[in-house]
């Protein structure tokens, strides 16, 4: 069925979409700047990157609108408010967000935009919807370290890196204070969680 983009719920569930990413993409910061604050840098740049990729994820919604330029899109919709004054809540209500955008809503958004005949839409939308996946994961990975108390010890020895020099070391623990540049334990990570490695 082909619908007029104009008419179509497709428009509806994209600004939706945008407001949402945009709203995660804050989230984010807020919570980065709460980890700073409490010396969980490797939080703060976690948050951050996400932060980032949900910018991303904002652009390609608000890019599928531009036939729309100088118009309003009115949008119902809900939102979460994240305001938790423990790193580990606020990765569990990040992960939980993210699972639920790629659970139930982007995989309804795209199969709405496929039915209406929007085919890039619902790709971007199904496509999207795998990438929160992966944003969920990750902040769980880093919710359970967090709770178990493990973000920067190991029960067995293993590489870790310091986010601000590159400092590698092998050991039970991060070191209280990077040998080379002198930052605090809190910029270092497990080398095998790096996104870079």
């Amino acid at each position: 069925m082909s619908v007029n983009f104009m008419e179509s719920e497709t428009k509806v569930n994209l600004m939706r979409a945008f407001a949402g990413e945009s709203m995660a993409r804050n989230r984010y910061v807020f919570s980065a700047d709460f980890s700073k604050k409490e010396h969980f840098h490797v939080l703060e740049q976690l948050f951050r990157f996400t932060a980032d990729q949900e910018q991303q994820h904002a652009k390609i919604f608000y890019n599928h609108l531009q036939e729309l330029s100088g118009k309003t899109v009115v949008i119902d919709a809900g939102y979460p408010v994240d305001l938790y004054p423990d790193a580990g809540e606020l990765l569990r209500a990040a992960q939980h967000n993210e699972y639920e955008e790629h659970d139930d809503i982007y995989q309804k958004f795209g199969n709405v935009a496929k039915e209406e005949g929007f085919s890039k839409v619902a790709f971007s939308f199904h496509q999207i919807a795998e990438i929160e996946k992966v944003h969920g994961d990750r902040f769980g990975r880093f919710a359970e370290l967090v709770e178990q108390k493990k973000l920067f010890v190991s029960d067995t020895k293993i590489d870790w890196i310091c986010l601000k020099c590159g400092y590698v070391c092998n050991g039970l623990e991060a070191p209280k204070t990077c040998p080379v540049c002198g930052h605090d334990q809190g910029y270092f990570m497990r080398l095998s969680l790096c996104q870079f490695e």
